[in-house]
């Protein structure tokens, strides 16, 4: 539900553009995104900073397209915000040692340090690599296939990065067992010298 609540001003852009054109498309992205953040607000009384940040882009893209009646603007929307997203992973990470990934995920699953590090530097290449792709399609295809792409392609290879991301971290995934070895081994080594020195 999460996953088709984000997807939700995307699907609307879709219909929208099948329905009319790329103008009325965009207005009811931006209309979506704003319907997305009053309802976060309403239900939560506090709206993530990704919303924010997507309200305004698809304001300033959307309105620059609106405005010049200009496609174009609207197709580099999507690819400015992966890449604020992969610099935001990246810089929290090297600059303010935060992991973005370890904060979202940590209450569900239990990694090391180090596979943390790895999976937030897997999702700034990820979304990286998906801003370049979205604005060769745009640049290089009909706007009919970018629009199909921008619902069908983009999620696509997300949920596809999400099940392969799954199978790897179920490998390195840490039970409360293993948690407990690995807190409990190095108070128990001392202990061991101790008996063996009184004995």
């Amino acid at each position: 539900m999460k996953f088709l609540f984000d997807l939700f001003p995307v699907i609307l852009f879709f219909v929208a553009y099948k329905m009319a054109d790329i103008y009325v498309a965009t207005v009811a992205a931006i209309a979506a995104t704003l319907v997305q953040i009053v309802w976060v607000w309403l239900r939560h009384r506090k709206v993530d900073a990704m919303l924010w940040v997507s309200l305004v882009l698809v304001g300033g893209f959307g309105g620059a397209t609106l405005f010049l009646h200009n496609e174009t603007f609207i197709k580099w929307k999507p690819s400015v915000f992966y890449w604020v997203l992969a610099a935001a992973l990246l810089v929290s990470a090297t600059v303010f040692r935060k992991n973005l990934i370890r904060a979202a995920m940590v209450q569900h699953i239990k990694l090391e340090d180090w596979i943390w590090g790895q999976l937030n530097l897997a999702w700034a290449v990820f979304f990286a690599l998906l801003g370049v792709l979205n604005l060769w399609v745009a640049l290089n295809f009909p706007t009919d296939v970018w629009v199909s792409f921008k619902l069908f392609g983009a999620s696509g290879l997300t949920v596809t990065f999400v099940i392969v991301q799954a199978f790897w971290l179920g490998k390195h995934a840490l039970h409360e067992e293993d948690d407990g070895a690995k807190l409990t081994q190095p108070e128990l080594a001392p202990g061991k010298q101790d008996a063996g020195g009184h004995s």
